[in-house]
């Protein structure tokens, strides 16, 4: 046990965290040169091609320290964006201590804050490290004083490295043996195991990330899942080196993956406690704050028929993805689908990306939308995320949306840019100050509604990709919106309808009805496609028939010939229309999804 060490590596977003990991697996020669690459934790093609992290992945490094000891490290990395934080917290459930990175170049950033917040929540070890100390931009002396000022945390205790180049690295290990506590636990008390993540394969079942706390987990023993409550067989477990390793036992701090011949998922929960069957456990380590979904959408699939296939694949997804809460739903124009809860709009990118690459699954998927509480006229109170069950505006007395407290860290000189896009965003400033001379921190209550969109990628525009920003869920206010229904030939299309501001109603009615136009293929009758709130059309489209020229075998003659041809056919045109039903393709659902700039 004091030979084991659990560390977690955190920070903000692209400051270093998986270049710093690939130099510690080389230091500690886990991986050959031949099967070594850059981001080597990262291991989805997706994570390789945007070049961030999305999911903990975890190796075990063993490590030769300075005291002529052998040392066993277990390294879990995390991501930095504000939408994977269940992922670091997850992670640090399973560390007695953290390295907290810190880019020389920018200094401390909001995620940097909110990932030490959580970190002192756990009462971990916190290590400051300062990283990227080859650049020609960074300022050591301005991060070190940003350590003092902004974390609290000891500058003379950080550790200076380049993980780009490889300097410094044998010193963050030193720490890391030095200061990271030991994991406290006992080999002889009954078993206490933490699952803290789970992935699904199709010739083992469920494969299961664990951290021991408590006893010792061997092949052939039978274990309990305790908020589960089902009973398994262990047929093998072992350690990540970084692929797995079939090992014989797992003994109090060992973070390792067991698999049990699980073929369910519905018993396996991340964040429950295993026990052994016949000597179990009093009580269940404690697990994870439920994840709270901010941004709601539904899927569907493109052809009704996959949508078992959607259903297993989903339930195999969330193993992998605790985050994810879904049920189920159905819409008149898409069939049967899921509502599905994200932490933000990249998490909602991601799943969308993954399922498709991962599990084969052509999805539809709605605008994006939050939760609103309505406080009705007969005095009760609703809560709706689905623009489907938006209630009569005459039933309505009030709405309140949901309000992010932001913390924005910027360059002064983006002051004027940052704080526009915040009013335009209909941000309220709470305050700000200057961590140092150069860097200011902007306190803003913005409406979640106008951050799900694009507001990360526009602040990283107005900043030149020096703004950084966290939030946290802050409350309700009043709130003037409205349903936005879409309408084509009179019918209600309840996949395109929205809940939107009143302000921003029109202008967002107008580019649906433009882009649906665009996208509608002509019908033999002409189509209205209008925009309405309630009953009150305030935007409209009309898509033109395709029209045959009955006049064309009248050639000459009396002009009341033509004008009878004319007639009949606009009679016959009139009747059509009413009878007439117009298919919207999903290439249309996902050209007005793409219009989400208004």
């Amino acid at each position: 046990m004091q030979k084991k060490r659990n560390f977690s590596i955190i920070a903000h977003i692209d400051h270093g965290k998986s270049t710093l990991a690939d130099r510690l697996i080389e230091l500690a020669g886990t991986v050959d040169d031949r099967r070594f690459h850059d981001q080597f934790l990262d291991s989805m093609d997706i994570e390789q091609e945007r070049g961030i992290t999305i999911k903990s992945n975890t190796v075990t490094l063993n490590y030769r320290a300075s005291d002529g000891l052998n040392y066993e490290l277990n390294l879990i990395d995390t991501p930095g964006h504000v939408d994977f934080s269940y992922e670091v917290s997850r992670a640090l459930a399973s560390c007695e201590g953290v390295l907290l990175l810190v880019d020389a170049s920018q200094g401390v950033e909001a995620q940097t804050l909110a990932n030490l917040y959580m970190a002192m929540e756990h009462d971990l070890e916190i290590i400051p490290v300062i990283n990227k100390i080859d650049l020609p931009a960074a300022d050591i002396d301005g991060a070190r004083e940003q350590i003092e000022q902004e974390l609290g945390l000891d500058s003379l205790d950080a550790v200076l490295c380049s993980a780009k180049e490889g300097r410094g690295i044998n010193e963050v290990l030193e720490a890391v043996v030095q200061r990271i506590p030991a994991p406290s636990g006992s080999v002889q008390a009954p078993l206490r195991a933490l699952l803290f993540d789970a992935n699904y394969d199709p010739y083992r079942g469920v494969i299961i990330s664990v951290r021991v706390f408590d006893g010792t987990l061997k092949p052939g023993d039978t274990i309990r899942f305790m908020q589960g409550g089902t009973v398994h067989k262990v047929e093998e477990l072992g350690g990540f080196l970084p692929e797995r390793v079939p090992g014989k036992a797992l003994a109090a701090g060992d973070v390792g993956y067991v698999i049990a011949g699980v073929k369910s998922v519905r018993g396996v929960n991340v964040g429950d406690t295993i026990t052994h069957e016949h000597r179990p456990a009093q009580a269940p380590v404690p697990g994870f704050v439920k994840a709270r979904p901010v941004v709601f959408s539904s899927i569907y699939p493109i052809s009704t028929d996959d949508f078992p296939e959607l259903a297993d694949a989903l339930e195999k997804y969330q193993l992998n993805d605790a985050a994810l809460i879904y049920e189920r739903d159905s819409s008149a124009a898409l069939g049967q689908g899921f509502r599905c809860g994200f932490l933000g709009l990249l998490h909602l990118e991601i799943f969308q990306e993954r399922l498709e690459r991962e599990f084969g699954q052509a999805l539809v998927m709605t605008a994006p939308s939050v939760r609103y509480r309505i406080a009705l006229n007969d005095g009760s109170t609703i809560t709706v995320d689905n623009p489907q069950y938006f209630p009569d505006p005459t039933l309505i007395d009030h709405v309140l949306e949901p309000i992010i407290k932001a913390s924005i860290i910027f360059p002064s000189r983006y002051m004027g840019a940052v704080t526009k896009l915040c009013l335009e965003r209909r941000g309220m400033q709470t305050g700000y100050h200057y961590p140092t001379t150069n860097r200011i921190e902007l306190g803003m209550e913005l409406p979640l509604a106008e951050v799900i969109y694009d507001f990360y990628d526009r602040l990283k525009s107005v900043s030149q990709g020096y703004g950084s920003f966290d939030y946290e869920f802050h409350g309700y206010q009043r709130a003037n919106v409205v349903k936005l229904d879409i309408l084509v030939n009179g019918e209600k299309v309840d996949a395109l309808s929205l809940i939107v501001h009143r302000d921003r109603a029109r202008p967002r009615a107008v580019q649906i009805c433009k882009k649906l136009k665009d996208v509608l293929p002509r019908q033999q009758f002409k189509v209205a496609i209008q925009g309405a709130i309630g009953g009150k059309i305030i935007a409209r489209s009309t898509l033109n028939a395709l029209r045959k020229d009955v006049t064309a075998k009248c050639y000459g003659g009396d002009i009341s010939r033509k004008r009878k041809l004319l007639e009949r056919q606009a009679r016959g045109k009139k009747r059509m229309k009413m009878v007439g039903k117009v298919e919207i393709p999903q290439r249309a659902f996902v050209a007005v999804l793409k219009t989400n700039d208004g």
